[in-house]
């Protein structure tokens, strides 16, 4: 009775398309043209599966790398654009002038003040000096709507 010898297993991967045979390649005959450069059909053939999850994952990634080099672009040609510009809009709190009335006397430079039994006591402003006005806050007084970032004042408090 003869007796054969066990085949070597098979081997199989979900990625490889053909699976791949385990006999030693010393059994093939291997002829001049195999040795230079085997045929493309004896390559196993990759598969890739790519869901909508890996797809959805990789356009987030692009996305979110685009808009975190465009934002700070785009700001930068604003900031640029915004600097050559003349700065001509009138300041809004004093409407131009450079200067508000005061608050405590109502741009009178005098305070009153009623005492006890009917008396009056007239006094000259000390928020403004009895002047009626003082410097806009705003613009300190040029008159003009200072940019956004001019209005800040940054301060190395160290």
């Amino acid at each position: 009775m003869p007796v054969s010898s066990p085949s070597p297993p098979r081997l199989q991967s979900p990625f490889i398309h053909r699976p791949i045979n385990a006999t030693p390649s010393s059994s093939r005959s291997l002829s001049a043209r195999n040795l230079r450069s085997p045929s493309p059909s004896s390559y196993p053939r990759i598969k890739s599966e790519v869901d909508t999850n890996t797809v959805i994952a990789i356009s987030v990634g692009v996305a979110s790398v685009a808009l975190g080099i465009g934002i700070p672009v785009f700001y930068e040609t604003q900031i640029d654009n915004a600097a050559k510009r003349e700065n001509t809009q009138p300041c809004f709190p004093c409407n131009g002038t450079g200067a508000q009335k005061c608050r405590l006397c109502l741009g009178s430079g005098n305070v009153t003040v009623e005492l006890g039994g009917g008396e009056k006591e007239v006094s000259s402003c000390i928020n403004c000096d009895g002047a009626g006005s003082l410097t806009c806050t705003t613009c300190q007084g040029s008159g003009v709507q200072p940019r956004y970032l001019d209005r800040r004042e940054f301060k190395d408090d160290d």
